[in-house]
């Protein structure tokens, strides 16, 4: 079942990154803000029936549960706000190494202080050293992004210097 849930989890990530980069497009052409709307609405919708159709009963409902933990779907707009700009200026890929980064890094001080209501894990030198390679990946990543933009540029600057 871990391998499994380990699957599924790339399967989600691998849409997330083909997310970013379709909401790239469509917010440099109708904006940022009406292309996250478009997410969320869809969103929404597609969650609605899937609720009418497959939810089970709970005993509690959004009402009954803590407030803060509502919170949680205030922090998909600004991801997804952010994405579409980041995947504009700096592509796909760097913008999901970027996030990757953050969300480890959080995860795990969050695993390592049982926030939010989580079971503790203790940080540990082989997830310092997780931390450490993926930001070394984002730095590589970065770096051949930044030099084939530069270098798909010059053409084009030489080619308009000689017209």
């Amino acid at each position: 079942m871990t391998i499994l849930m380990i699957l599924l989890a790339v399967v989600g990530g691998s849409m997330l990154s083909i997310q970013a980069a379709i909401n790239g497009q469509l917010g440099s052409k109708v904006g940022v803000f009406k292309s996250a709307f478009l997410t969320f609405s869809t969103g929404a919708l597609v969650t609605g029936l899937l609720i009418f159709f497959f939810e089970p009963k709970h005993a509690l409902t959004l009402l009954d549960v803590p407030k803060w933990q509502l919170l949680g779907a205030v922090f998909g707009v600004p991801y997804i706000v952010i994405m579409v700009l980041a995947v504009q200026r700096i592509g796909a890929a760097v913008a999901t190494v970027a996030v990757i980064f953050g969300q480890l890094t959080m995860s795990m001080l969050i695993d390592n202080f049982g926030w939010l209501g989580n079971a503790s894990i203790s940080f540990s030198v082989s997830r310092l050293g997780a931390i450490v390679c993926l930001g070394i990946a984002l730095f590589f990543i970065y770096s051949s992004s930044k030099s084939k933009t530069t270098v798909a540029k010059k053409p084009l600057q030489h080619a308009a210097a000689n017209e």
